[in-house]
């Protein structure tokens, strides 16, 4: 496979995935899922969408799942959490959408304008902010979401440990965190994922990489390693959702929309 594929091509894959997750997944899950299915090659997954911060590859996969949404095959929560629809039986090879005109681009657009609030706010982080102001962003996130003792220590020297604090779980169980904030329009890779974690041993069996920008699938892969501390990965893309969700510097309105009852009137 030497050149991207149409969008199309994803749509039996993406439904195959699903299936194999189970049934449901998330986007990473998804995507994932779809990349190990078709064993495709970095230089196809690492290629930019010209007018976004995503890859083509996630850019196209938003647009698919979004097609297939609106034709009644799968569904998405709140969360994030996309399903295939119940009562639903695809025969794979034979998966085929019905998609005109017109509505393939009301679908371009609603995945554009989710994309440009996505990168508006990345530039105004990673152009704004100094490198001492992010993480103090990642502090008030981390506090927002619910942890203590969140202290930004940002020594020079000390392994690329720019913070610690307390997460709780069901406010019983809690353990100690260290975190790294990259302030980044890049990839960050495996390399980066391991010399964190050196500075993590003996300090913390939890830590936490939070960056503006991407994590290679190498990254993501150290990240998760058998035998590892585990760190926790957040992207430029979750950590823009975050702060949408915490109210953080962006607010979200809601058009009014009114519905006129015709039959209400009748019975003056």
């Amino acid at each position: 496979m030497k050149s991207f594929p149409k969008r199309e091509y994803f749509f039996n894959y993406t439904i195959q995935a699903l299936t194999e997750l189970g049934g449901s997944g998330s986007n990473d899950e998804i995507n994932n899922k779809v990349i190990d299915i078709l064993q495709l090659p970095e230089e196809l997954l690492n290629k930019m969408h010209k007018n976004t911060n995503q890859t083509e590859f996630e850019y196209q996969m938003a647009w698919v799942r979004t097609m297939l949404k609106n034709q009644g095959l799968i569904e998405n929560s709140k969360r994030g959490v996309w399903a295939i629809k119940a009562n639903q039986e695809i025969t794979l090879p034979k998966f085929k959408i019905n998609f005109d005109k017109s509505e393939a681009k009301r679908v371009d657009e609603e995945i554009t304008d989710d994309e440009e609030w996505k990168e508006k706010l990345l530039n105004v982080i990673t152009e704004n902010l100094s490198p001492n102001a992010f993480e103090r962003l990642v502090q008030r996130i981390l506090r927002e979401k619910g942890f203590s003792q969140v202290e930004v220590t940002g020594r020079t020297g000390d392994g690329g440990i720019d913070g610690v604090g307390i997460a709780k779980i069901n406010g019983i169980l809690s353990f100690h965190i260290i975190f790294q904030c990259k302030r980044y329009k890049g990839k960050v890779g495996a390399k980066d994922m391991r010399d964190f974690r050196g500075a993590m041993v003996g300090r913390t069996d939890k830590g936490l990489f939070i960056t503006t920008g991407m994590f290679t699938r190498d990254a993501i892969a150290e990240a998760s390693r058998d035998g590892a501390p585990v760190i926790d990965l957040i992207d430029g893309d979750l950590l823009v959702e975050k702060l949408k969700e915490l109210g953080l510097g962006v607010s979200v309105e809601f058009k009014e929309e009114v519905t006129i009852d015709e039959d209400w009137f009748k019975n003056f």
